[in-house]
């Protein structure tokens, strides 16, 4: 019964360290706020950015899968290219050597070790998330609930097997697993598969060290394989995305394949040099350390071939010339920011969000250009006015999308601002369907107008001229503002409506004249007002959108 006992001790012990380690992830990335947004921008720079870029996210979500997985997600949805992808990874596996210097901080921590301070942690993180209502304690307590729980979870793990010191079970289990370094790797490996967490089973192992189980050989290759097991998540992520995401999660699988190749090449010759090292026990410190060293060190290696990396990557997943997007031009393209994967990092996925928002506002102004150059041709095409059509129905869908995406970002762990701000995007996303439907107005009532063999006076189509290039220049500013949260934009974007507000006064008085002196259709008169009045219609949402961006901005501060 005590060896049962023992077992479920450590399935929870190891139960409270995943929760711990996952809880304390969700407080770092709400802290972290817009500044993971920063971090965002930066992915598209350089390739070393991307480095550190990798490691400053992992080190906040704690876990390298999962940066791995949201990368893939970028690259699918054609955010990053594969050289920054190939950054981001590498750095990535630098970052999530920090769980383990947590783990290993009772060796060499006094005040560190979990039955000292994990309680009091604990104790203060719950008490203050119970009574506080403000969103920045919150998030602090959050961290260290997390923190707390992962360091008890850690020590009920650590007490389960500290009767199996002197197993014999234990030891030739790894004497055998470090006598052949394959087994040593595919079992860190398989173990991580299955736990789908890299940072897990090195804590695993680390809480083994701290027993004096495992020895140097073992733990080595054990590590190693474990390097590799953390791909399993990403190249798992990457099956139904495309060809780029695929080599992206190629990639990860390459380098950390290459890696473990190299040391464990390295290490086996030393441990063959020197057999009492390799025999002799390793504890948690210095598994830290290796970890590090080994993450580092790989990454300065195979930093410099990135682009190998990346044309290797094109060699195992070859193009078959067929991908659907190459037969699609760029409004087809609708969702192409929208990807599960980045749902593993809550930040990113409201600011790709964000991303598609803007790309649907760029999409419903190339089809207010469309309409308008119809609008001023004596014969308009009346297949360009269906492609209109045809583009405002993927406007509605992506409308759709998107409100069932944010919807869903609102279930993850996103702060109460982000909360407001997924709001306000929702009146964004209205508005520019809403410009979209006046759009397609504009285009019913140039073929109602073509039906009727009606034409527009020269005047007219010169009061359109001016007014069009108004109204296109407020949607312009408006959807600038929302690129960069830009809040000069937003106000050039408001003024600018109010200089359409004026001109669509001016211009209806000049065609009411001009029908009191009938020189022009009563039919294509009244057309005209109608169109008139849809440009004027546009010209408000986008103004709506301009003073979205204007309350989000507040939010902000």
């Amino acid at each position: 019964m005590q060896h049962i006992g023992n077992l479920f001790a450590f399935i929870g012990g190891l139960g409270m360290f995943l929760y711990g380690m996952n809880t304390m992830a969700e407080g770092l990335q709400k802290s972290a706020g817009n500044k993971m947004k920063q971090l965002l921008g930066y992915l598209t720079n350089n390739r070393l950015l991307g480095v550190l870029v990798g490691a400053l996210v992992t080190a906040i979500i704690q876990s390298s899968s999962a940066t791995t997985v949201m990368v893939v997600g970028f690259v699918n949805a054609q955010i990053i290219n594969l050289t920054q992808a190939a950054g981001v990874i590498m750095g990535a596996n630098i970052g999530t050597t920090i769980t383990a210097w947590l783990v290993s901080a009772s060796e060499w921590s006094a005040f560190l070790k979990p039955e000292f301070i994990a309680p009091l942690i604990l104790g203060v993180g719950s008490f203050v998330l119970m009574f506080t209502k403000k969103e920045k304690y919150r998030q602090f307590s959050q961290i260290a609930v997390g923190f707390g729980i992962l360091f008890i979870g850690l020590s009920f793990m650590s007490d389960s097997i500290s009767m199996y010191r002197e197993s014999a079970v234990f030891t030739k289990a790894f004497a055998m697993l470090g006598g052949n370094p394959i087994l040593g790797i595919l079992t860190g490996a398989v173990v991580t598969a299955i736990i789908q967490s890299s940072s897990a089973s090195v804590g695993i192992l680390q809480t083994l060290a701290m027993n004096g189980i495992v020895n140097w050989r073992s733990a080595i290759f054990i590590t190693l394989g474990q390097n590799i097991g953390t791909c399993v998540t990403a190249l798992l992520s990457s099956v139904g995305a495309n060809k780029t995401a695929k080599r992206a999660a190629v990639i990860h699988l390459l380098f950390n394949v290459m890696g473990a190749i190299l040391f464990g090449i390295l290490m086996f010759i030393i441990f063959t040099l020197n057999p009492s090292f390799a025999s002799s026990s390793i504890n948690s410190t210095e598994i830290s350390i290796f970890h590090t060293v080994f993450n580092i060190s790989n990454t300065i290696l195979l930093f410099p071939f990135a682009n190998l990396l990346v044309a290797l990557s094109g060699k195992i997943v070859r193009e078959n010339g067929s991908e659907e997007e190459e037969e699609l031009d760029d409004e087809e393209l609708m969702m192409r920011h929208l990807d599960p994967r980045i749902m593993e990092t809550p930040t990113f996925a409201v600011n790709s969000g964000i991303e598609e928002i803007v790309h649907m506002g760029e999409v419903t102004l190339k089809n207010y250009d469309r309409v308008c150059q119809e609008l001023l041709k004596d014969k308009p095409s009346k297949k360009r006015l269906e492609r209109v059509e045809t583009i405002e129905n993927y406007i509605n869908d992506m409308e759709t999308m998107l409100s069932g995406y944010f919807v869903q970002v609102l279930t993850l762990a996103i702060t109460e601002q982000q909360r407001l701000e997924i709001n306000n995007l929702h009146f964004i996303i209205s508005d520019i369907e809403r410009i979209g439907d006046y759009v397609k107005n504009i285009a019913d009532l140039i073929e109602r107008n073509a039906g009727i063999g009606g034409e527009f006076s020269d005047n007219a189509n010169h009061d359109f001229e001016h007014l069009i290039q108004q109204v296109r220049k407020t949607i312009e500013l408006a959807i600038w503002a929302i690129t960069d949260d830009n809040m000069e934009m937003a106000d050039k974007a408001i003024a600018s409506e109010e200089k359409v507000d004026r001109m669509e006064q001016e211009v209806r008085e000049k065609h009411i004249n001009r029908l009191t002196r009938e020189s022009c259709r009563v039919e294509s008169g009244v057309i005209f007002l109608d169109i008139v009045n849809c440009l004027e219609k546009i010209s408000d949402h986008a103004d709506n959108i301009a003073k979205c961006v204007k309350n989000e901005q507040t939010l902000h501060k």
